[in-house]
This record gives C-alpha cells, sequence and structure tokens, in this order.
C-alpha cells in the first residue's frame, strides 16, 4: 500500500512539474531573450547562431547574442542595475558565466535559484560532473551547465613523441629543451588555471583550496608553488621574462616550432584546430597522469531579467542530446558534453562516444573562487615586472 501511494504521489508530482514547464514554454513565446556571451571565438559564435534559429522556430524565443569579452563587465552591469534599484526589466536575461563571477552574483542575491534542476533535459545530466558546485561554491539550482572544461596540454608527436605527464617531468623537459616551454601571462584565464594546477599538485595542505585563501596561511600553502616557479621559469622561453598574451599565441609559436607545448582549457580544441588546418596534422593532448583541473561552465539567469521564462527555455534546449551533440562535434565548436551517455538512446551514445576525446585524465576539482584572484596578484607580485 505505502509503495502504491508513493507511486501515485510521484505521478502527481511529475504532472505538476509537466504543467508548469507548459506554463513557461507558454510565457516564452515571443519573448527576446538577450544573451550575454564570451565572443571571442568564431566557432562559438557560429554555434549561438544556430541555436537562436532553433529557439526561434521551436519556440518563438528570439534570442539575442550580446557578445562580450569578459563576463565580469556584464557582471558589473548587474550590480550597477541593482544599486540603481532597477529590480525588474533588467538588461541580461542569460549570462554564461562560472567560477569567480558566479560567487560574486550569488553572494549578492542577484540571481535567479532553485530553477535549473526543474529544467525537463536536468535528466540527461552527468551528476559525476561537477554541476552542483563551481569552483566549491553551491550552485543551489541557480545555473545549468552547458559545456565542461579541463587543462590540456598539446604537443606535437613529431617533436614530442614522449609527453611530461607530472611537474617533475615538465621540470625535467624544460630543463632537457630550454626556451620552448611557457604559459600564458595571468590574469590569462588558463594561465592562471596552471598556477592552480600546479598548486594542487605540489601543495602540502590541499583541504586549504577548498576555502577561501587565509592571509595566516597563504604563505605556507602556495610557498611550494613559488619554489617550483622559481626553477622552471629560467629554463622557459625568453627565460621566463616574458610570456606569451593568450593560449591562441601558444599555438601559433607551437606551430611554427618555436614551443614544444601549448595549453588550452578545452581537451577537444587540439582536434578542432587540425581538422581547420591551424595546426599541424601531428598534434595532440595530454595531461599530467593523477589528474588536471576540470570544471563546467554554466548559464545563469540574473533575479532582474525581463525575460526569465524564455531564458529558461534557452538554457533547457542548450541542454538537450541535439544542442550538445552538435557543440561537442569538432567541426562545429568541439567544446565537451555535460551529458551522461547512459540516458541517451543509443544511436546518440554512440555518436558522442565518438566524440569525446580518448585517455583524458581524472578530473580535478577547481579551488575556491577566491584563489583565482589571490594567486593572480601574488604572482604578478613576484613576477609581473619582469
Amino acid at each position: 500500500m505505502r509503495g502504491a501511494l508513493l507511486g501515485l504521489l510521484s505521478l502527481c508530482s511529475s504532472a505538476a512539474i509537466a504543467a508548469d514547464w507548459q506554463q513557461i514554454e507558454h510565457e516564452a513565446k515571443g519573448q527576446t531573450v538577450w544573451f550575454n556571451a564570451w565572443g571571442g571565438d568564431e566557432a562559438v559564435n557560429h554555434y549561438l547562431d544556430w541555436v537562436s534559429g532553433e529557439v526561434k522556430r521551436d519556440y518563438a524565443i528570439n534570442l539575442r547574442i550580446v557578445h562580450i569579452a569578459d563576463a565580469a563587465d556584464t557582471v558589473k552591469r548587474i550590480q550597477s542595475e541593482a544599486r540603481a534599484g532597477r529590480t525588474q526589466r533588467g538588461s541580461v536575461d542569460l549570462l554564461w558565466v562560472n567560477g569567480e563571477n558566479f560567487r560574486t552574483l550569488k553572494e549578492a542575491n542577484l540571481l535567479r535559484t532553485g530553477w535549473a534542476e526543474q529544467l525537463p533535459n536536468w535528466r540527461y545530466v552527468d551528476l559525476s560532473k561537477p554541476v552542483r558546485e563551481d569552483f566549491s561554491v553551491p550552485v543551489e539550482g541557480a545555473e545549468s551547465p552547458w559545456g565542461s572544461a579541463q587543462l590540456t596540454f598539446i604537443a606535437r608527436q613529431q617533436q614530442t613523441p614522449q609527453p611530461p605527464q607530472s611537474p617533475q617531468a615538465l621540470l625535467d623537459f624544460a630543463q632537457a629543451h630550454p626556451g620552448t616551454v611557457t604559459y600564458p601571462r595571468p590574469p590569462d584565464f588558463t594561465g592562471t588555471a596552471l598556477l592552480e594546477q600546479l598548486l594542487i599538485n605540489l601543495t602540502t595542505q590541499p583541504d586549504a583550496l577548498k576555502l577561501p585563501p587565509d592571509s595566516q596561511s597563504f604563505a605556507a600553502v602556495t610557498a611550494p608553488l613559488w619554489a617550483y616557479l622559481d626553477r622552471l621559469h629560467p629554463l622557459m622561453w625568453r627565460q621566463g621574462k616574458d610570456f606569451p598574451p593568450s593560449p591562441a599565441r601558444m599555438d601559433s609559436m607551437l606551430a611554427n616550432g618555436t614551443l614544444r607545448l601549448s595549453l588550452t582549457f578545452n581537451p577537444m580544441h587540439a582536434r578542432q584546430k587540425v581538422a581547420k588546418g591551424q595546426l599541424p596534422k601531428d598534434s595532440y593532448s595530454f595531461g599530467f597522469r593523477s589528474g588536471m583541473l576540470g570544471n563546467v561552465h554554466f548559464v545563469t539567469i540574473p533575479a532582474n531579467a525581463s525575460a526569465s521564462a524564455g531564458a529558461q527555455v534557452v538554457a533547457n534546449f542548450l541542454l538537450s542530446p541535439t544542442a550538445q551533440l552538435r557543440k561537442a562535434d569538432p567541426a562545429v565548436w568541439g567544446d565537451p558534453s555535460v551529458l551522461n551517455p547512459a540516458t541517451l538512446s543509443a544511436g546518440q551514445q554512440k555518436t558522442l562516444r565518438a566524440l569525446m576525446p580518448e585517455d583524458t585524465p581524472p578530473v580535478l576539482a577547481e579551488p575556491h573562487a577566491a584563489w583565482v584572484n589571490a594567486l593572480e596578484q601574488e604572482w604578478l607580485r613576484r613576477y609581473g615586472t619582469h
């Protein structure tokens, strides 16, 4: 009897959720959704143009992409609107975000919460990925995952048949091939990610990274990182006195033979760039055996959004198998999926597995978001004036 009652309650709950979603789709019809998204990659921009066409056709939503250079700029706009008392009809309906920017908005209560796990396509999400925590900050349904990423090295088979697969091996590699290793200058996102990666690998106090940095213990927690960089920098390109401005610059230096290693935050990046003829055909991805820093990127809805129903429908579409499989294709974008293959049809599973990079190292969780700024400031103090 009790089992039958629980089953009935579950059915009633599912019916209520379905009815709520129908209401959200009804409200979304005809809405204009302003989606602020990083616009620094042609493949991403083409993909979002396709998304705009799909949600227009299927849901009568007018999706307007606002190409931004940095999500922090949009965060400042949302904060300014809040200070001005603009609690409704905000200028941003959906924002591509994660990490420090998410924490800033969530702690200020500037986000809509509790909606993400109510999306119908949430059922496909891979819960083994960090989709309920963002840089150690609980998500609490305030953002919906739509892509995953992992710090990844790139090398060329001809130059580097055996890549370095630990921090010590990287140091040995730099010693054997002086001037051919470097990383993007922090605060470039990928450069800072390498600092976090090395800190996770080298610190004797890993649990400290799950909390904001403490001024009393910061020096002790980070000391092994700075000692390592002090040894690595003299062996690097331009003796560590200059750094490339971006991973894209490192790609071109790898292609022309200046560097033996490049760096990316997308494990599909090498395949995508080889397919487009932008990296040599023998380029391949690798990581440290013990694991590489990884995260999930999300979309979030400001509390004062003008079109929150439309924003939820777009977020739900971004989680659909159709949208995720297209996004994961290196010929389109090559951004890894956040879906669990086991939840998909046999055909979709086969497609997704063919698109997933082989032999990816384990994913290491990001430190607490507050470590980003602390590491960047200390790096700049130590090495930024060279």
